[in-house]
């Protein structure tokens, strides 16, 4: 594995960055170039950048890697985690024994308003439309529906952003590593302004740069700097893109991935240590809660009052900091959350690091739970 920093990196490249975690991601594993049977780049773009054709970036690391075949994969936020089932479809295929997967994305260089209009571009509703507040707007409207229907949320949503907040202080590659606090999170401010009601700035996720990259294999390495991690299991389940026919705050298909990763692995949420969930916004993190199955539907909030989501709590939930506060260079994101939770299994994790955890659950999703992916990671 491999991991960039996170945040406003104007000293890197799209292609430095892929590089970058392909190379620490070999070295890790104690392969070389010339190991490698196929690549998987996940990358959102949408017209952030000039170049939509990165697949072949992952080739500037060695001339070994010249005809390895590479493949660009996207599936909005959740590109990450797309790739990471891609390749290992291609272990399970017989087709590749090693396959290096990396997640990147330059975001910062295209600057706020066309950020906006791309990240819009994986709404079916809002697709090429002017929107000052973006999909802050349309998790608002989630946030609002699930307000209307089991009351209020914005305190829980706070205090969801105060736990990212204090567990990126412990992440090295984070972009927002600063304890604000419960009070700073719950309150409007005009150093946290009111975004789109009822999502405050601490309820977002920032714009970044970043990339990460894992190598899977059908066998572990002998000389691997770790020891390797299982992918026990994985779920993948698309939702209908009109708003229309979903209902904003069931979340079924991202409850179906859920569920399709558990089976495979043979355990249920019990069996789980911690997770890593797409807390793009606050809101979401508080739906994930109730799509695992933590708790029922309109529930949520019983996982943060009563502390199970906190690191010593019954079920962890983004230790890393999450989207929240780690950053969310969208095409990285998937495979840095599977990064850092393999961190975890290893006991590598350093100043995030929990206590022997053994099993972990990886959730990322594109759009308004359009494109979801579980992961279930064992250590070995």
């Amino acid at each position: 594995m491999g991991h960039s920093r996170f945040g406003k990196l104007g000293d890197e490249t799209l292609e430095s960055l892929i590089v970058q975690v392909a190379g620490q991601a070999l070295a890790h594993a104690g392969l070389e170039p010339r190991d490698v049977d196929e690549v998987y780049v996940g990358q959102f773009n949408a017209g952030m950048m000039p170049l939509a054709f990165p697949s072949s970036l992952a080739l500037q690391l060695s001339p070994d890697l010249l005809g390895v075949p590479a493949t660009r994969v996207e599936n909005a936020c959740a590109s990450g985690s797309a790739a990471v089932q891609q390749g290992a479809k291609a272990l399970l295929a017989g087709t590749a024994r090693n396959v290096l997967v990396i997640g990147a994305e330059m975001m910062t260089p295209a600057g706020a308003e066309k950020v906006g209009a791309a990240l819009l571009g994986a709404d079916y509703d809002m697709a090429g439309q002017a929107s000052s507040a973006g999909f802050t707007a349309l998790f608002a409207e989630v946030a609002k529906h699930y307000a209307k229907r089991y009351g209020p949320v914005s305190d829980v949503l706070g205090s969801i952003a105060a736990k990212n907040q204090r567990n990126g202080v412990d992440n090295p590659y984070a972009q927002l590593r600063k304890d604000l606090g419960e009070e700073f999170c719950r309150t409007v401010s005009d150093k946290n302004p009111m975004v789109a009601d009822p999502l405050r700035r601490t309820d977002c996720s920032p714009v970044s740069d970043g990339a990460a990259a894992v190598v899977l294999s059908v066998a572990p390495s002998a000389v691997a700097a770790t020891a390797p991690v299982r992918l026990a299991g994985f779920g993948h389940a698309n939702d209908f893109l009109p708003a229309g026919r979903r209902d904003p705050t069931a979340f079924a298909a991202t409850r179906l991935s859920f569920e399709r990763a558990f089976a495979m692995a043979g355990v249920g949420l019990d069996g789980v240590d911690f997770a890593e969930v797409h807390d793009c916004f606050t809101i979401a993190e508080l739906l994930m809660y109730e799509a695992m199955g933590l708790t029922a539907p309109g529930e949520g909030a019983r996982a943060v009052q009563e502390g199970w989501v906190y690191k010593d709590g019954r079920l962890p939930v983004n230790v890393s900091g999450g989207l929240k506060a780690k950053g969310h260079p969208v095409g990285a994101t998937g495979v840095s959350q599977h990064v850092l939770a393999a961190m975890q299994l290893t006991g590598t994790a350093g100043a995030m690091q929990l206590p022997d955890p053994r099993r972990a659950v990886v959730q990322n999703m594109g759009g308004v739970g359009i494109a979801n992916y579980v992961s279930v990671l064992e250590a070995v």
